[in-house]
C-alpha cells in the first residue's frame, strides 16, 4: 500500500485534511507520508486523526497509517473484533 496523502513543507493544511476525508470515503485504511515536519510527526498524526475522525494505527519511519470505519456496513472491508 502506497501513501496516498503527503504532508510537506506547508504542514497539516485544510487541503490535506480534505484530501484525507475524500480518501476515507473510498477506503478505511491508508498511509500518510511526512515529507516535511518529520520531527513533529507524532503530534501532527494525533491532530490529523482527530481532524478526520480516524485512529492512528502506527507510525513506521516517516509514514503513518490511519483507520476509519466506513459508516456503511456493506462497504466495510476491515472487520474488528468486538
Amino acid at each position: 500500500m502506497e501513501p496516498l496523502v503527503m504532508i510537506g513543507k506547508a504542514g497539516l493544511t485544510a487541503a490535506v485534511i480534505a484530501a484525507a476525508k475524500a480518501e476515507f470515503a473510498d477506503r478505511e485504511l491508508f498511509k500518510v507520508r511526512f515529507i516535511g515536519f518529520k520531527d513533529e510527526k507524532r503530534e501532527l498524526s494525533a491532530e490529523f486523526a482527530s481532524s478526520c475522525g480516524a485512529q492512528l494505527v502506527r507510525i513506521t519511519g516517516n509514514v503513518a497509517v490511519f483507520y476509519r470505519q466506513n459508516p456503511d456496513p456493506k462497504k466495510r472491508v476491515i472487520v474488528l473484533p468486538e
